[in-house]
């Protein structure tokens, strides 16, 4: 029998309509968990009720942008995004080849209530 391939973790911000500070807050704390032991992770946090997108939406795609610009994460690719089409997409998936067979995947569903990030080795630098 094969050992199962990793899934991607889910850290679901929206469940319960936090305030964006709130999100923030478990965000920090899922990056500093001992759970977190995977480089990647999807993020849900909704799209927001208005059609328009959200503000919690809005307020984590621009604190995981900033990140990312400050290189203290890898990468992000927002759900819109997430595309065999998308060229960061298809370099993620080949480094982490078990993403093809994400049964539960967003891939090519242009979910604009995820974003998926990639975390360097040492999370540490989040909170320098």
């Amino acid at each position: 029998m094969s050992p199962a391939a990793p899934q991607l973790p889910v850290l679901n911000l929206k469940f319960d309509m936090p305030t964006i500070e709130q999100a923030r807050r478990r965000l920090l704390e899922f990056i500093s968990s001992p759970r977190q032991k995977g480089p990647l992770v999807k993020i849900v946090h909704g799209y927001g009720s208005t059609g328009r997108g959200g503000a919690l939406r809005t307020a984590l795609r621009e604190l995981l942008q900033q990140w990312e610009k400050e290189d203290k994460i890898k990468l992000v690719i927002f759900g819109e995004n997430w595309s065999i089409f998308d060229a960061r997409t298809q370099d993620l998936r080949q480094r982490y080849p078990w993403l093809q067979d994400d049964s539960d995947s967003d891939l090519d569903r242009h979910n604009q209530g995820i974003t998926i990030v990639e975390f360097h080795r040492d999370t540490s630098r989040i909170f320098k």
